[in-house]
């Protein structure tokens, strides 16, 4: 008792361990991130286990497989190295691991049967591909055997053998005779399922000398035929005949009838049998009998029931099928065959055996180092699979130790795991029906956190609903995210966020307060990173005022109001509907901005009217009845539909027409405008009506012309403004004469459904179109521009026959005539049709591809010779897919993309295509059937074109006179990267723009700090890429320097959002205008100081005093590289300590120079036509060409004044 409690503790405890490790990481599907991490390499595509090949063809044994870095490959053959340097007709293809055996090049296939191995390697692992069985497609002819006529009496059994040869895979066998056209099966003849032909009991008509078995071997489309077979039937009659000629006339005999006999069953032998199946196959049972009458069988299951919708009766029910077999299927089936003279019966046994199956395939780990993960690989089988592992393909009792590894039967436990622990686990489950083979990598990766939502993304919601802001993240270890709310805020916590495990916060109920920028914080051991995201929350719209029950007489005016109250940045739409669907396509509607008039209302305007207004983050609606009554009763004239007419007669019967009479009923106070006849075909159609003619409403009497073998009656139905009249009753009934067909069969068609056939299609003659009873149809046929005769049949009553046995896409010549016990109709006319296509043969030749620029490249091919289409040409298909980037030189999924080109053409173009890359492209031709064998692929380039944008561009670290820039490279640099332009200007607080700087920055560079700035100053920034052909679009940014070294006021650095006018005026300041009284008075002083020395008649140093205080203007460029002011990367901090270049852009008293500070009004807005209001503020417009590139070098033609001067750059 104490050892088995000891076991279940340890057991419980491994439980325990298993609930309580550290789950796996979830790697997103991010393409960047997955081109970054490394990772095991993965069998994306490998080749059956059991591969049949072609032995005309090319072997391709295909092993793809993905990892970083990119794996190389090898392969086994038969369980040993396959060097495949060493054979001069095998090759791998560049990048992957699959092999072409070059067979067309003298190669025989028969020599590369074996099993072949697959292996992917990288430094993380090695991953194995199944075991593929390579074996050649065989169909060998026919022994030759010398046939013996078959002699057999009416009412016996026969058995025809068809034996056919051995193939690989087995042939599909059927009986046809020597015009190849199939051998009827009923329930008396039928196919066994070894192909054998059985005969419940033969006929007289059963005689005939061409029982021809035939195998097709679909994998080398090939077909072989046996010798055909003699079957001669003697009827007792004869038989009777021949005896008595050989008798005299004192020998006795008797003639005896066909003797019949109960069933007796040809297949299966004996009483039972057993059969065994594998799950999921599908079950055939076979029962086939001989008896006289022909046995009927019967199938049950003892002890249970046939499965419901998985069993299915073939062959006349001498076939019992049932799909997707399961172990429940075992048991004893039953056949009973049965006829009037008694019954015979077969049991067999099914048991229902499993090769493997998953119940837990082994999925990928990624894990940190010291996690924890585990490997669970669980299958099962009838009988239970074993279970094995292997570690990089090797089993894992030999593969190097792994301390952090434990094997415990079919699952593998991690501890503790380190980067070396990486490796690829393969699970073997197998039994004595079949293997599974399953590969999972263990990835140990340490990765610092990385947030994948795009930086300053912006959401949008409404007030009151809910807000979510994504924070995709990875890291390993698993990083923890917390959120704040502004860039300086407090870590978000409490009842009003819910902190999703993906990231992702969630705030329930969104107020207006809401909006603003949210920072998420990701941080593992290994790092920390931060994403900003922008919220917005919008008003609700609502209809304030909404549409109210209208009840309005007919032939007035209605309107329904909708007026609606929106969030001024939201752009609503208003849609009207009537009873939930669009108004009518009337004129009398008419929709204005905030209502719907109805104009002269009718009865069928009643119903629901409903205004709906949308806007892209809200709809609301609101209905209201309308209801239309009678205008107030007036006297007026009663119009009504005219009464039926009466009093139908016929008269002037012939064979082709006859004469109708009739008279009007009542007009009802509207003139009848037309009468409209209509007959029935009391012997075709009885109680079906057809249109026949109309005439004028003054007419009463019309001359009809009939058709042959039809039981005319005829009825008038009376029409005026207001409808018809009821149709009269009808007229005596009159029978036509019998006679040929006057028409032939219309439409007629030739289209083949397979290769080896022809099906010819018609549409019938209607019944009164047969003109007579038994009408058929005279289908005939013969192939075109062949010096052949007409090969007819004739057919019942249908509209389509199939010719069998037709070589593949030839015209054929068709005609199908009518006939009916009278004689035929008319010679028909000849149609052309086709036999059946099949896929077209070769692949374009000679594809050219002329790269016309980085996104457009035309492709040309040589057309396929016409007899090689096998089919009706219906064009080209070019198929195109980007190999990789040559800019990033990595590879990503291949998205293959399709162009077709109709008819014979030999060219195209490929739109679309993105730069500096490399692309494939391949070309097949299309028939009917479907598509040819691909060209050999062909690889072409793109050119270098112009970068996107940078990704971002941040501005930090403002001070008194630098900022400090920071961008990220393009997302799609279309080249090799040359250089950034960055340009610049100040902005002053009447928007107006300054000079325009421009600086080349390496391609190499991400940061850069720009330097003697002015203080307390926005500047504009424009920034682009370039590569050799171009600058790419510009992203644009604003900031501002601070004010003092003291940290007064430091405007914030925003993505642009600042405006002018959130800037501080420091012409308010206290201290600035004690600054300027200061300096007033200073200068006050100085002019003292001038006239007392000039009335003493000294002189002012003028020349000493420019000397003394050159204008840095003059000199804005470094002597040593020619750049502007000073700037640095961020790479180059160590020269901070360096003493200052002089040439500073700002004068030293702060004033700025007339060329410098003004632009001319006429380069922006109304230029100098702009008006001023009467406190001489400007109104003019202020263009938009404020946020392009402006020119450098405006000038004003005006002094600016003493305070603007100063603050004109503010």
């Amino acid at each position: 008792m104490m050892k088995k409690k000891n076991i279940s503790a340890s057991k419980a405890s491994l439980v325990l361990f298993l609930c309580q490790m550290v789950s796996a990481l979830d790697v997103p599907l991010d393409s960047k991130l997955l081109e970054e991490l490394l990772q095991p390499p993965t069998i994306i595509q490998q080749s059956p286990k059991d591969y049949i090949v072609d032995p005309r063809e090319n072997i391709v044994i295909q092993c793809e497989a993905k990892g970083k870095p990119p794996p190389s490959f090898s392969w086994t053959r038969n369980g040993t190295h396959f060097d495949i340097d060493k054979d001069a007709l095998v090759t791998m293809k560049p990048n992957s691991g699959t092999l072409v055996v070059n067979i067309m090049n003298g190669g025989k296939a028969e020599a590369y049967e074996g099993v072949y191995q697959c292996t992917a390697r990288n430094e993380r692992g090695a991953a194995i591909s199944n075991n593929i069985v390579i074996r050649p497609s065989r169909s060998p002819l026919w022994t030759k055997e010398k046939l013996e006529p078959n002699h057999v009496r009416e009412g016996d059994s026969l058995v025809l053998h068809c034996r056919p040869p051995v193939g690989l895979p087995p042939p599909i066998i059927f009986w046809m005779d020597n015009a190849f056209q199939r051998l009827p099966q009923s329930e008396r003849v039928s196919q066994g399922l070894n192909g054998d032909l059985y005969f419940s009991n033969v006929q007289p008509e059963d005689t005939r000398e061409d029982y021809i078995c035939y195998a097709r071997f679909n994998h080398t489309q090939t077909i072989q035929q046996k010798q055909p077979i003699s079957v001669k039937v003697f009827s007792m009659d004869s038989l009777n005949d021949t005896i008595a000629a050989n008798l005299s006339d004192t020998d006795i005999y008797g003639a005896k009838p066909v003797t019949e006999r109960q069933p007796v069953l040809l297949t299966p032998t004996g009483s039972t049998s057993t059969k065994v199946e594998l799950r999921g196959n599908v079950l055939l049972l076979e029962c086939i009998a001989a008896g006289l009458p022909t046995p009927v069988i019967r199938w049950i299951k003892e002890g249970g029931e046939l499965p419901a919708n998985r069993t299915f009766f073939e062959n006349f029910k001498k076939t019992l099928k049932i799909i997707d077999v399961s172990e429940a299927d075992s048991g004893n089936y039953k056949c009973i065959a049965r006829n009037t003279l008694g019954s015979a019966h077969h049991v067999i046994s099914v048991t229902v055996k499993a090769a493997p199956y998953w119940i837990t395939a082994p999925r990928n780990l990624v894990l940190s180092p010291g996690e924890d993960g585990t490997l669970i690989c669980r299958a099962n089988g009838n009988p239970k699979p074993d279970i094995t592992w292997l570690a990089n393909g090797v089993p894992i009792a030999i593969a190097p130790e792994d301390p952090s590894r434990k094997v415990d039967g079919d699952t593998i436990i991690f501890s503790h795991v380190q980067e070396r622990s990486s490796a690829v686990y393969q699970c073997n489950a197998s039994n004595e029906y079949g293997y599974l083979l399953a590969n999972a990598f263990v990835n140990v990766l340490a990765e610092p956190p990385r947030i994948l939502t795009p930086a300053n993304k912006l959401y949008q919601v409404i007030a009151d609903s809910p807000a979510l802001l994504d924070c995709a993240y990875f890291g390993s270890p698993k990083p923890e995210i917390e959120w704040f709310k502004g860039v300086k805020g407090s870590i978000l916590r409490g009842n009003e966020y819910v902190f999703h495990d993906n990231g992702t916060l969630e705030i329930p109920v969104a107020q207006k307060d809401s909006t603003g920028t949210y920072t998420c914080v990701a941080r593992n051991e290994l790092g920390k990173i931060q994403n900003e995201v922008q919220l917005e929350v919008k008003d609700p719209t609502m209809i304030i005022k909404q549409p109210e029950y209208k009840v309005i007489q007919r032939y007035g005016q209605v309107s329904f109001e909708c007026i609606i109250k929106h969030d001024p940045t939201l752009l609503p739409t208003v849609v009207w509907l009537k009873d939930n669907d669009e108004l009518p396509d009337d004129e009398r509607f008419l929709v204005g901005k905030d209502n719907l008039t109805i104009m002269n209302v009718t009865d069928k305007d009643d119903g629901t009217y409903t205004c709906v207004v949308n806007t892209t983050l809200d709809s609301v609606s609101a209905s209201a009845v309308l209801t239309v009554v009678a205008a107030p009763p007036t006297p007026a004239i009663i119009y009504a539909r005219p009464n039926p007419p009466f009093d139908l007669e016929l008269t002037g019967q012939l064979e082709r027409s006859i004469e109708l009479s009739w008279v009007p009923g009542d007009e009802n106070n509207s003139p009848i405008t037309n009468f409209v006849i209509e007959f029935e075909d009391g012997l075709h159609e009885p109680g079906v009506w057809h249109y026949q003619t109309e005439v004028p409403g003054t007419q009463t009497t019309v001359q009809l012309k009939l058709s042959p073998y039809v039981n005319y009656s005829f009825r008038v139905i009376a029409v005026n403004e207001i409808g018809r009249s009821q149709p009269s009753e009808p007229s005596e009934q009159y029978l036509t004469k019998s006679a040929n067909p006057d028409e032939n069969p219309s439409n007629v068609q030739g289209i083949g459904s397979e290769p080896d056939n022809l099906v010819i299609t018609w549409e019938s003659l209607k019944g009164f179109q047969s003109n007579g009873p038994g009408l058929q149809y005279k289908v005939s046929w013969r192939q075109k521009d062949v010096d052949d005769e007409w090969t007819s049949v004739i057919v019942a009553n249908v509209s389509k026959y199939i010719v069998s046995g037709t070589p593949t896409f030839v015209p054929y010549e068709i005609k199908v005539q009518a006939l009916n016990d009278l004689g035929y109709a008319p010679e028909p006319l000849e149609v052309i049709g086709h036999s059946g296509e099949d896929l077209p043969m070769v692949a374009p030749g000679n594809v050219q591809v002329h790269v016309i620029n980085s996104t457009l490249a035309k492709v040309h091919w040589d057309p396929v010779p016409p007899k090689t289409v096998r089919g009706h040409l219906q064009g080209y298909k070019v198929y195109y897919w980007k190999v990789q980037s040559l800019s990033r030189r990595n590879r990503r999924h291949v998205e293959k993309k399709i162009l077709t080109f109709r008819g014979n053409k030999t060219f195209g173009m490929l739109p679309g295509l993105e730069p500096y890359s490399s692309y494939k492209l391949n070309v097949r031709v299309v028939n009917g059937k479907g598509e040819g064998p691909a060209s050999p692929d062909k690889v072409f380039k793109t050119p270098e074109g112009v970068p996107s944008s940078p990704s971002f561009l941040k501005i930090t670290n403002p001070t008194l006179d630098s900022l400090t820039l920071e961008w990220g490279s393009p997302t799609h640099p279309n080249g090799v990267l040359t250089s950034y332009i960055l340009k610049f200007q100040p902005i002053n607080n009447t928007h107006e723009l300054g000079p325009l700087v421009e600086i080349r920055i390496p391609a190499n560079e991400s940061s850069l700090i720009l330097k003697n700035l002015n203080y307390s100053t926005r500047y504009k920034f424009y920034f682009n890429a370039q590569t050799s052909v171009g600058s790419g679009s510009q992203i644009t940014e604003e900031a501002v320097t601070i004010m003092d070294e003291a940290g007064i006021l430091r405007p914030a650095v925003g993505a642009g959002k600042a405006m002018a006018s959130r800037q501080v005026d420091i012409a308010t300041q206290g201290w600035f205008i004690g600054l300027m009284c200061a300096v007033a008075l200073l200068i006050l002083i100085l002019l003292i100081v001038c006239f007392i020395r000039r009335n003493k008649g000294g002189k002012y140093p003028v020349k000493e005093k420019e000397d003394a205080h050159a204008d840095p203007e003059i000199q804005p460029m470094k002597e040593d590289d020619g750049t502007f002011g000073e700037y640095r990367s961020l790479e180059s901090d160590a020269e901070d300590h360096k003493p200052l270049k002089k040439g500073s852009r700002t004068p030293s008293d702060r004033t700025v120079k007339k060329e410098d500070s003004d632009d001319s009004l006429v380069d922006y807005g109304e230029g100098v036509n702009g008006q001023f209001n009467e406190d001489g503020s400007f109104i003019g417009q202020y263009s938009g060409k404020k946020e392009k590139e402006p020119a450098e070098g405006n000038e004003s033609s005006e002094a600016p004044s003493p305070v603007n001067a100063m603050n004109s750059f503010v």
